[in-house]
Parts: structure tokens; sequence; C-alpha cells
């Protein structure tokens, strides 16, 4: 039941109209706008003062007439329709039904506007996410609760390694493990690309999909990571279940951000982006975590495009405040034909520490993982050397360093696009590949590691 019903307004502004001041509409209520055809347009309330009151149509205002418009006051935030059946389910960027299997039913509907969690109601994160991908889990481990964004580029193939991380990815040792995948501002074939791997790779009845196209309006964006991470909340917190939040590409969402501050008059900061970019992003990322007293969880994995490659372009560094690490794709790596090229010098887990190692992976993981860091570390020096005086020039240990430097990238970094690989294995292929360098540079684990894994 509407609140109130106007007619007429005052003024249209890009995807704004303005009108008079409307007693008991609050900030966020939905309208429905009425297009003298009969048809409607959602919109929500973006402004408000005591003469005036903006709203942000979602389709866009094109083709509204102001003297006819009709505005239709709903009283109530964006919500969304939440059941257990919307696992399996394909939505649009607004939570509408995609997959052409109808509405929702039997549930709730629930604000899609929710809350940072409470820092003193978290629960430090610990238990191993297993992703298949050795880089990841080997090096740069997901801790369930936590917000480990990638950071890629233009023509890295992030999209492809986010189908596969959601597809294999499990909770060890737990079988209700839920992924809630959003797509913002993909192209058309993209999201035919997500919807086809995702529903013939993947555990069909355990994701749930948003995909918001590139034609669709850009307020929708904005909609898009609210409406997957409040479903996630829903799994997580009231049915008891794991969920791993991907969201791509979180470039776009910035860039509707500003393209809606822009078309609203407000001061740009850095980049043209709305200075409060950092508190909105912040807003979304910290709805991740594990609660205390709960038995479900939320963890993130936001993917973004970073302009021109650049890491302290405003987006990935205002990111890399927010969370807790980042996996860094390669472009360099990508030219050599290594899949996924992630960048494992540059890339971080900073919750990695408390959640491998005896009792969560295996008991060799924290020294093999700081081994494979110190000896590929060397390998960047050494091939700098080596472009300067050539290999020929260079001592044994070094040409036993490249050789390490060519192993770990063929053998360890490079993977198939479905290889799904286990923690053990990929920790097993790691003393494989240690085995190029000599015993005396092998610093970073115990000699009863090296004599239980490196044996004649």
């Amino acid at each position: 039941m509407a609140l109130a019903e106007f007619r007429g307004i005052q003024q249209i502004n890009g995807p704004f109209v303005l009108v008079e001041a409307v007693p008991g509409v609050g900030y966020g209520d939905l309208v429905d706008v009425v297009v003298p055809d009969g048809t409607l347009r959602r919109g929500r309330v973006v402004s408000l003062t005591e003469k005036a009151v903006l709203i942000q149509v979602f389709a866009g205002t094109g083709d509204l007439v102001p003297a006819t418009t009709r505005l239709r006051f709903l009283g109530k935030p964006l919500e969304m329709p939440l059941a257990p059946s919307i696992l399996g389910r394909t939505f649009t960027g607004l939570g509408e039904p995609r997959d052409g299997c109808g509405p929702v039913y039997g549930g709730k509907r629930v604000n899609v506007n929710g809350l940072p969690l409470n820092p003193m109601a978290r629960k430090y994160p610990r238990d191993f996410i297993h992703t298949g991908i050795s880089a990841i889990d080997t090096l740069t481990t997901l801790i369930r609760g936590q917000k480990l964004p990638i950071f890629s580029g233009n023509g890295l193939p992030h999209n492809q390694l986010a189908v596969q991380i959601a597809t294999q990815s499990r909770l060890v040792g737990a079988e209700n493990f839920a992924v809630c995948f959003a797509g913002i501002g993909i192209k058309h074939d993209d999201a035919a690309f997500f919807t086809q791997e995702l529903s013939v790779k993947g555990r069909t009845n355990s994701i749930v999909t948003f995909l918001n196209l590139a034609d669709d309006p850009v307020i929708e964006r904005i909609a898009t990571p609210r409406m997957a991470l409040t479903a996630a909340e829903y799994l997580a917190y009231e049915l008891g279940m794991h969920v791993l939040v991907i969201i791509t590409d979180m470039t776009n969402y910035c860039e509707a951000l500003r393209e809606l501050g822009v078309a609203a008059g407000e001061v740009p900061s850095r980049k043209g982006y709305p200075a409060y970019m950092y508190s909105d992003l912040a807003s979304l990322y910290e709805r991740a975590g594990v609660v205390r007293d709960l038995k479900g969880s939320v963890t993130q994995l936001p993917i973004l495009t970073m302009p021109n490659d650049d890491i302290t372009h405003p987006i990935p560094d205002l990111t890399g405040f927010i969370t807790e690490g980042q996996i860094v794709l390669s472009r360099e790596l990508d030219a050599k034909g290594i899949y996924p090229p992630i960048d494992v010098l540059t890339s971080l887990s900073r919750l990695m520490k408390d959640g491998i190692g005896k009792g969560y992976t295996r008991d060799d993981h924290p020294g093999v993982a700081s081994q494979l860091f110190a000896s590929y570390s060397r390998v960047q020096d050494i091939r700098s050397l080596a472009g300067v005086v050539g290999e020929d020039e260079l001592s044994k240990n070094d040409k036993m360093s490249l050789e390490f430097g060519r192993f770990f990238e063929s053998r360890f970094l490079k993977q198939g696009r479905e290889e799904d690989r286990d923690i053990s294995l990929s920790l097993d292929m790691s003393w494989d590949i240690l085995r190029a360098l000599p015993k005396n540079e092998l610093t970073r684990v115990s000699m009863d590691e090296i004599r239980g894994h490196l044996k004649p």
C-alpha cells in the first residue's frame, strides 16, 4: 500500500527527478514512477529536505512528462524476497528472477541495505577454504570470514578464475557451503559465459547468481552487490550455511558511484570519485565475517580491474585499506601463457598465518609457503642480474634458482581451467619443485621436513 501518491514533478536531471516535499518520506524509500501510458518504473529517494525530495529512477527518465507523471511513495526501502529456494536461481541486479522460474515464494522480504558487522560480535577467522587453485591455497590462502579481493586488469582472465573458484570452492569438513555470485555491469557474452559455466560445472543447488548487464540502468549497479550480500547473510545467519560471495567487477560499481555523484551535482574528490567512496566500499566489504554464537559465515572475494593496471588507483587503493590482503594477476605471466597468472610476490593474505598448518591444512604448509616465497623472490633478482651479465656468467646456484623459477611457473602456478587441486597435492608439488634447489638454500623449512619430503 502506498504511503502517498502525487501527480507532477518539478524538474528532471539525468536519472533524477525533483518533487516538492512529501510528508513521512524517508531516505532510501522506494517510489513507483507511473508513466502516462501506465507502465511502472522503480526509483528511490536519495535526498530530501523540508522543501523538496530527489528521486533516482532505476530505469532512467526518458519519455517522462513532468506534468502527467505520477509518483507513488511506498514508504519502504529496497527489499528482496528470500527463501531457501533461492539456491540454484539466477536474478537480475535488482533481485528480480532472470531464469524464467517465477518469483520467490514462501519466505520473507529483507531490506538490502544491511549494516557492517559489529567488530565486537566478530569471531576471529581461522578455517581454510579450498579453491582448488595451487597459488591461492598454498601461498595466499583464503580463510572463512575473510575479505580477499582479486586485483586484475582489462583482458586478463579474471572471469574464468571467478567461475573456477565458484565451482570448485568448499569449506573443508563442512557440507553446508554455498556461493553467491554477482556480476556488475558485465557484457552480454560474459553473462552468457557465467550462466553456462555455473550451470554446467557448478553445484547448481548451492549457487545463487545475480547478473547486472552493461546496458542496464547505472543505478542498478549500486543495488547488485547489496542484493548478493543480503542473500548471503540470509543463507549464513538464518540457514546456518557458510557462504562465499564473489563480486565482479567492483570497478564498474565505483564508476557507477562516480557517474551518479556527478549527475547529482556532488563535489568530486580524487580522480572524480565521490569523497564517500571509502565508506561506501567499507559498508559492503565489512558485511563479511564470522559472528560469535552463529553457525554460518560470509566470506568475500571481490574482483576489480585496475584502470591502466595502476594499483595506486583509488579503487584498488581504498579496497586494499579495507580488506585483508589481495590476489594480484600479472599481465607478464598471462603473456607467457600461464593460467591463472597470479603474481605471488605482490599477493598477500593477512589472515593466512592463522588458518594453515597443523589442525587446518598440513603441518608443513607454513614452512613450504615461506620457502616458496623466498626462493621465487630470489629468482626475480637473478633474472635481473642475468639480463645484465648474461645467463652463462651466473654461478651454479644461480642457474639452479633459474631452473626452479621455470619449474615454479610452468608446473605449480600453471594449471588447467578445470583442474581442481587438493591442498595436499599442491604441497607435494611444492616439494617436488624445491628439489631443483640445493638443500643448503632451503632455510625456511626444518630439517625434519626436508628429511620427510625430500627423500632421495
